[in-house]
């Protein structure tokens, strides 16, 4: 019998070109402002991500797939601190140039559905949702700190 397991998808649409949220994504200064203040990111396939989920949770992944401007898939590091895991948790970051700005999505995977991992599934979510809100905010106000240079 396999496990059961659980997944999540944020969605969150920007005002910005794709370029300026890739780099907001990849860059480590940005990083660090949406993300976590201890985020670090090693852009690359076969590169690694670290960051804090909340005040007690550190996660660590393997990046599987980097796709330059478009797409970063995590596959998590198994972490002591968890209850044990018979699945892959993994979140997929796809980034897609729209008329008028950019979409980016999240979808998160492989999370275990038993009780266990009921509060982690929870903060993986909700920490999900609000780094990527904070991920739009802060590019859409460098766009905006940008066009009011510009036209000064």
């Amino acid at each position: 019998m396999t496990e059961r397991v659980r997944g999540y998808a944020h969605r969150v649409d920007i005002a910005a070109d794709a370029d300026k949220v890739w780099r907001a994504i990849t860059e480590p200064e940005s990083l660090t402002r949406w993300c976590s203040p201890e985020a670090e990111l090693q852009p690359r396939q076969g590169g690694l991500f670290r960051a804090r989920v909340d005040r007690l949770t550190e996660l660590e992944a393997h990046i599987d797939i980097f796709e330059k401007g478009r797409r970063l898939r995590l596959i998590y590091l198994p972490n002591p601190a968890l209850p044990r895991a018979g699945s892959v948790l993994t979140d997929d970051l796809i980034v897609e140039a729209v008329p008028g700005g950019t979409v980016v999505r999240l979808l998160g995977s492989g999370v275990p559905g038993d009780a266990a991992w009921d509060t982690q599934y929870w903060r993986l979510r909700t920490s999900w949702l609000a780094a990527l809100n904070r991920l739009k905010v802060l590019v859409e106000a460098r766009r905006g700190a940008g066009a009011a240079g510009a036209a000064g």
